[in-house]
């Protein structure tokens, strides 16, 4: 089991989580600030929930990057910075608010792709 869980959550390098983590954090404080005013009953639910989401945003993020790298390839897009990054946000949102949905397929393709290199690299001791 302890296994699963390093070739799954540990499979992102750390700065990448870091980064991502770092961005998913902006979306939870936006979560947040609106109910903090509420009594402590009323927000473990919505603290509860962004937690989550915030948790498995990364690998959310994960998934929707390597669609759009395997999409757009070495490709360089000229375009207006403001569009670029309104962009950017909206898809950073989608990410955080469905990561619950999008993230077990980037956990699954992370387990997939270590289990196959430790298969390779079992392959290439037994050769040598």
């Amino acid at each position: 089991m302890a296994n699963f869980f390093k070739k799954t959550f540990g499979g992102l390098e750390r700065s990448y989580l870091f980064r991502q983590y770092l961005f998913g954090f902006v979306f939870v404080i936006l979560i947040l600030m609106p109910i903090s005013q509420l009594k402590l009953s009323d927000i473990i639910v919505p603290t509860t929930i962004a937690l989550i989401l915030w948790g498995f945003y990364p690998y959310s993020r994960f998934v929707y990057e390597s669609i759009i790298e395997f999409i757009i390839g070495d490709n360089i897009i000229i375009s207006n910075i403001f569009l670029f990054l309104f962009l950017k946000i909206m898809t950073m949102g989608i990410c955080f608010f469905f990561s619950v949905f999008i993230a077990p397929f980037g956990l699954l393709y992370l387990y997939f792709y270590h289990s196959k290199l430790e298969k390779q690299s079992k392959a290439n001791v037994i050769d040598n």
